[in-house]
């Protein structure tokens, strides 16, 4: 069952079930990079106690200036929270931070171990089983958006996992986006990104081709844009990436080497659904050759450059 739960106001008190860790939560976050930086930030601003960890220690540090506790390792952000939320790059260092030495499990059990990162969804089943054997409550909830919405608190939270537990969190989840939309059992928030990220990929790289196909013809790419803008055909995402592309302003929103490694989650999630994703699995090769040469922290848009 799908339900759409709205933006809670920041701060608001809840019980977490556990005595030593009632009241308002003390939220932990690992991994704060270009996305989880900014919803660190968000939390601490809103009034939550949280505690931040970073490989990078210079990611983790700006943040203690917005009243976040920078810890040593994850398992010093985990040990008083009662929520500890995962934004890592892949599944292997979700794992590393969950399991290594130092890693966030080592709190002990009890914990709501909300894992936001995209990381697939072979990763994500392999990570609910690890929370499962430590006593950990698992939530899959990655976030549609990039980093403007991060910054701004207006992300998409894919949540999916015990229902128990959405009290708990939706203030949580208030702070860091606009909408919350529950999607059932854990792993369905990932397969729901995956699903949202697949069609982000093929319309940046409809977009690349459709002007490189005008400019060829000898037309004005940015004329057609302005044709597509003004009917149903434009997509407001394509019709955005379209002037970014024309622009040459490749600041990423959504870098290069994410997308592509989102869309190959997608691939390897349709090959063992039995899915057949012939626009993706045709784009990954050039995509591939663009991000090794040298744009893969450009945005998703510079796949124009090859198109």
């Amino acid at each position: 069952m799908t339900t759409t739960q709205p933006a809670a106001q920041p701060g608001t008190p809840v019980s977490t079930g556990r005595d030593d860790r009632a009241a308002t939560p003390v939220v932990a976050f690992i991994g704060t990079g270009r996305m989880g930086g900014p919803m660190a930030a968000n939390l601490a601003r809103g009034g939550f106690d949280v505690r931040v960890w970073d490989r990078t220690v210079a990611h983790a540090q700006p943040l203690a200036a917005d009243g976040a506790v920078v810890a040593a390792s994850p398992a010093e952000a985990a040990r008083s929270a009662a929520i500890v939320i995962t934004m890592l790059a892949d599944g292997a260092a979700t794992e590393q931070a969950a399991t290594g030495p130092g890693g966030l499990l080592d709190a002990g059990p009890g914990i709501i171990w909300v894992q936001m990162g995209t990381v697939g969804v072979e990763w994500t089943t392999r990570l609910a089983g690890i929370a499962a054997d430590r006593g950990a409550v698992f939530i899959d909830a990655p976030v549609s958006g990039s980093e403007g919405p991060a910054r701004a608190g207006q992300l998409v939270i894919l949540a999916s996992g015990p229902a128990q537990v959405r009290d708990v969190l939706a203030p949580v989840f208030g702070v860091l986006g606009r909408d919350t939309v529950w999607l059932g059992p854990a792993g369905n928030g990932t397969k729901t990104k995956l699903v949202l990220n697949n069609w982000l990929a093929d319309l940046a790289e409809m977009t690349a081709e459709t002007l490189s196909f005008a400019r060829r013809l000898g037309l004005d790419p940015a004329e057609v844009v302005d044709l597509l803008q003004s009917n149903p055909l434009g997509a407001p995402y394509a019709v955005q990436k379209a002037r970014v592309m024309l622009a040459g302003d490749f600041s990423p929103a959504f870098a290069l080497k994410h997308a592509l490694k989102d869309a190959e989650l997608a691939a390897q999630a349709a090959q063992a659904s039995g899915a057949t994703l012939t626009l993706t699995s045709a784009l990954l090769p050039r995509w591939r050759d663009t991000a090794a040469s040298g744009h893969g922290d450009d945005d998703v848009a510079a796949v124009y450059l090859t198109a």
